[in-house]
């Protein structure tokens, strides 16, 4: 997929020309620290290799390359009449809060912007209709909130009419709204973006990117993800307490992963205790002598238990269900691949005489909900930071991310292009092959 970027697919939309010099420079000068203000000129490659970039045929200076993230000398914005609000959608992750509290400190006490409003419930809380009240953010209010788990603005799925989106910044005079959120929250925030276009205004809309499993491309990593992993790995440590303490024990986690199968993979290396992984990027069969019931019933019968990790999205194929439908943001409604494994392997089992003690684990809400680790409280500080320069610069439709651990501006438009996916012939996927010892397909 990297070949197929361009140069032009990594343009960033801005909404003028940057003529506030930066009340930033004058913060830290007074603290007697170096000028701190990136160098915009001097763009990251977004090749990684010199086969990569040798292969599109063009001189260094017409690689495709990203703009890099950071406080700029001179800004879009006068911090003294700038409204912002906050939005965040989708499902919980680990570090909502976190992004928020640092979004909101670094727009006060660094820019100096005095009024920051939060949509309550995700986009819903833009619409008049629905009776959702804005919060007032301040530095006060949002001071501890980073030990909590969840969002204290509430969140919600499912579109809503841009239109009427756009009309509530217009009525509360606001200038940038930053949204956090993941693949149909980014979507909406581009339909935003399109009605302020259309209507003439000059409102900043930056993005957090927000999806547990991993998926949004371009990026390192999400925020939530560390902690997600953290968290897993103890369901697959209970999970092998109870298969190595029963008879013909079976211990089945079945994981965050609708489209990508990074937790269930990184989860698993991390504990070394699984025997098999299964995640949607790679097909599997359930019956005949290859199939995976056959090779599981083989591991117990030689090693006495078993245990086996799935992402949510596995499998899909296998559920006997009438033609699945959307959520409200639109996705997929998936069946549910864990408890149909469970109820195959004990029909499996019994099938051959065979004693059995299958015990399952969902831990995917209870994950979800938790505060952030150490490691994601300081990766979504960072990100947020990088969001308000953005936006103060003038940045539109565009995300923050770290990619190769340099922080960058990803346009919208690239950033939903395609799902971020584990890749079955790639070192990932390879060390989990290895972990396991499962063969590299069950057919």
């Amino acid at each position: 997929m990297s070949g197929m970027v361009t140069a032009e697919d990594l343009v960033v939309r801005t909404l003028g020309p940057c003529r506030v010099d930066s009340p930033l420079a004058d913060a830290l000068m007074s603290r007697q620290t170096t000028q701190h203000s990136v160098m915009e000129e001097d763009r990251i490659l977004f090749d990684d290799t010199v086969g990569l970039a040798g292969s599109r045929g063009v001189p260094i200076d017409q690689l495709p390359s990203l703009e890099p993230g950071g406080p700029r000398k001179k800004i879009y914005f006068d911090p003294a009449k700038t409204r912002v609000g906050i939005v965040t959608c989708g499902g919980l992750c680990p570090g909502l809060n976190d992004v928020i509290r640092s979004l909101v400190l670094e727009l006060s006490r660094h820019y100096g912007v005095t009024r920051i409003m939060g949509f309550r419930n995700g986009y819903r809380g833009m619409i008049p209709r629905f009776g959702d009240d804005v919060v007032d953010l301040t530095p006060e209010n949002v001071q501890r909130i980073d030990d909590e788990g969840g969002t204290i603005l509430g969140t919600s799925r499912g579109g809503q009419d841009p239109e009427e989106m756009v009309d509530a910044l217009e009525r509360l005079n606001i200038n940038i709204l930053f949204v956090i959120g993941g693949d149909g929250t980014i979507h909406g925030a581009m339909e935003i973006v399109r009605v302020v276009t259309e209507r003439g205004l000059k409102v900043a809309v930056v993005g957090i990117p927000k999806t547990i499993d991993n998926d949004i491309p371009h990026i390192d990593q999400s925020f939530g993800f560390q902690t997600a992993l953290a968290e897993a790995t103890k369901s697959i440590q209970s999970a092998s307490v109870e298969a190595r303490s029963a008879p013909g024990g079976i211990g089945l986690v079945k994981l965050m992963g609708r489209h990508s199968g990074f937790i269930a993979c990184y989860a698993t290396l991390a504990k070394d205790d699984v025997d098999y992984v299964l995640i949607p990027e790679v097909p599997f069969a359930l019956d005949g002598p290859d199939g995976f019931l056959t090779h599981l019933r083989e591991r117990v019968r030689t090693r006495g238990h078993a245990v086996v990790v799935v992402a949510e999205g596995a499998g899909q194929q296998h559920i006997e269900t009438e033609p699945p439908g959307q959520d409200a943001s639109g996705n997929v409604r998936f069946g549910d691949i864990g408890r149909l494994l469970r109820r195959k392997i004990v029909e499996d089992f019994d099938s051959h005489g065979l004693e059995h003690n299958v015990r399952y684990f969902d831990p995917s809400y209870s994950i979800r909900s938790v505060p952030a680790n150490p490691f994601d409280s300081a990766y979504c500080l960072r990100l947020a930071h990088a969001a308000v320069h953005a936006a103060m610069a003038g940045r539109t439709e565009v995300l923050v991310g770290r990619r190769r651990r340099r922080f960058v501006h990803i346009p919208m438009p690239l950033a939903v292009s395609h799902r971020n996916h584990v890749d079955p012939q790639g070192d990932l996927w390879l060390s989990v092959l290895e972990t396991t010892g499962q063969p590299p397909e069950f057919t």
